[in-house]
């Protein structure tokens, strides 16, 4: 299963960190499990990347599978306009790709959204 992990309170440190850990496993030439994450270090920073209507699309688009832009814009019964740039946006966080033939979709099976309540010691 590909995950997309979303982090939330996550300050730069800690994805530094992990990519870090990651790094040195590459280079002792150790398996290592693929591991996808967006960190957010405020919720008001993750809500304005991540609205309703975006969550909208990205549901639409996963239920639908690979399609063009245009088709996503009638499903949502959406201007092309906003739809176009909201994909465009979601793109550049790695939630939707492209595929060969320019069709959207979105590569993950789950999304796991986590917000620590109390910041780390």
């Amino acid at each position: 299963m590909k995950t997309l992990n979303i982090h939330l309170n996550h300050p730069a440190e800690r994805a530094l960190d992990t990519f870090g850990a990651t790094l040195q496993q590459l280079e002792a030439g150790q398996a290592f499990v693929p591991h996808f994450s967006i960190g957010f270090e405020t919720v008001p920073q993750f809500a304005k990347v991540f609205t309703p209507k975006r969550w909208e699309l990205i549901s639409e688009l996963k239920k639908l599978g690979a399609v063009s832009i245009y088709e996503l814009t009638k499903r949502l019964d959406r201007h092309y306009r906003n739809v176009h740039q909201d994909v465009a946006l979601l793109s550049e966080w790695l939630v939707i790709k492209k595929d060969e033939h320019g069709k959207v979709f979105v590569p993950w099976d789950e999304i796991d959204v986590r917000l620590p309540l109390q910041a780390a010691a």
